[in-house]
């Protein structure tokens, strides 16, 4: 073997993770981000409407792209943990899997000239290629997040610039992604985001080092706990369980928050759509500094704490949806969501990252892919409920698309519950998850109370 691959085989973080290889790991977050949004954002609207392909069958192969992706996160997260190379658990998956993402995700915009039915079965099979990549590569970068930062206070630090990475990734995924389709076309779009992907994640394998493990001890003790004892004891560790019930109810709070704002702006406020971006805007223009700001509280009151005062922060602040009648009025309000939002961001993979120490502290195995993997297929259940709830409160209030700006009043009063009572309600109950979150301390090597 070439020397220079093999020292970048064998290399091993001992100690803190350098400034360096700290933005170089933040930097995958940029293209995770750019790519999931500009997916979610633009791939029914160009399949439905720029290739006429029907919408029910758009919306059968989403489904069928949600239910894929839910189930790939626990099985790819556990075979992670149990697969070891020499070049690590974390760094061969991600290596392997960059260039089919970014290929998958450019053909997915490039189909050939097929009829609807035919654009179908494109999409399914190119979109399921885009799935298994996606979750191979982005589950084991957040499963080294734990391992390369150990202590609260080196998590803290090491998320912010992943973090703001990210935002901005999702940023350019929402607005960047229209500019270029309007004006190189589709697969122009397609090719430019994948290149500047494939640039990033190139970037930030240089970040991504794992630490130095005995090998005989650690398949001793996972030989002594099988794959299926590994999962009920996952689902019956109460502090997974109160987290991951938080950040389900967090997450359905902002999915229907992001669904409920061009219905806000257009039948509560009464202005154009356009004037959505303000109010989407002012989330993320607040949520970027929010970000650095909460990594300096998290190191002085621990990760419980932190996550209770920026629920708090959150679900307060989109009730304040429910008093605004001009999009100025909604903007400040937005301001203020997007501190709790940047509290989120922060805190959520932190607080993770601590039940996995306290799991090692227990079992004798880091198991942060199958965390991250159950995590992932648990918060998918966001998207579901989202869309029953935003359908259910439209239909009971009378919303009528064919009746343009001249709906009932009582569709206005709907859509204010939606901005502001139910995200306000539901963050209740995800603060009472994280107040009966036992894990008091910091670090892992403090007890639980």
């Amino acid at each position: 073997m070439n020397p220079a691959l093999a020292r970048l085989r064998d290399r091993r973080l001992v100690g803190a993770a350098t400034r360096s290889q700290t933005m170089a790991y933040g930097a995958s977050a940029f293209p995770a981000n750019l790519l999931l949004q500009t997916f979610s954002a633009f791939v029914v609207y160009f399949y439905v409407d720029h290739l006429q392909v029907p919408a029910g069958w758009i919306a059968g192969a989403m489904v069928a792209h949600g239910i894929l992706n839910a189930v790939l996160n626990p099985v790819v997260g556990a075979a992670s943990d149990r697969r070891r190379t020499r070049w690590g658990r974390r760094v061969p998956w991600i290596g392997l899997g960059i260039v089919p993402l970014v290929v998958a995700f450019a053909l997915v915009w490039m189909p050939p000239d097929l009829s609807p039915t035919g654009l179908v079965v494109w999409f399914l099979a190119v979109v399921a290629v885009y799935d298994v990549a996606f979750v191979v590569v982005v589950l084991n970068i957040s499963a080294l997040f734990p391992e390369i930062f150990r202590t609260t206070a080196e998590r803290a630090r090491g998320n912010a610039p992943r973090q703001i990475f990210g935002l901005v990734g999702m940023i350019l995924g929402t607005a960047g992604a229209p500019a270029l389709y309007g004006t190189v076309g589709w697969p122009g779009m397609a090719v430019a985001l994948g290149v500047v992907c494939l640039g990033f994640f190139a970037w930030s394998l240089a970040g991504m080092v794992e630490r130095p493990v005995d090998e005989v001890e650690v398949r001793a003790r996972e030989a002594a706990m099988p794959l299926r004892d590994q999962l009920r004891y996952t689902f019956a560790n109460r502090a997974f369980v109160t987290y991951v019930l938080g950040s389900l109810l967090l997450q359905t709070t902002t999915a229907i928050l992001l669904a409920a704002v061009p219905f806000y702006v257009r039948y509560v406020l009464g202005a154009p759509e356009t004037d959505a971006t303000f109010l989407l805007g002012a989330i993320f223009v607040a949520a970027i500094p929010a970000i650095i700001g909460w990594s300096h509280v998290v190191r002085r009151v621990g990760p419980r704490t932190a996550l209770l005062w920026a629920v708090a922060v959150y679900g307060l602040a989109t009730g304040l949806y429910m008093l605004p009648g001009t999009v100025l009025g909604a903007v400040a309000v937005g301001l203020v969501v997007g501190v709790g939002v940047g509290g989120m961001m922060q805190l959520l993979e932190v607080a993770l990252g601590q039940v996995i120490d306290d799991d090692e502290r227990r079992t004798g195995l880091r198991r942060e892919g199958m965390y991250f993997g159950a995590n992932g297929f648990v918060v998918r259940g966001s998207v579901v409920v989202q869309a029953v709830v935003v359908a259910g409160v439209l239909s009971a209030t009378g919303y009528d698309a064919a009746a343009g700006d001249a709906q009932v009043a009582s569709v206005a009063t709907g859509v204010r519950l939606l901005m502001g009572g139910f995200p306000l309600v539901v963050a209740g109950l995800a603060l009472v998850c994280f107040w009966l979150y036992p894990l008091r301390s910091r670090d892992q090597e403090l007890v639980p109370s």
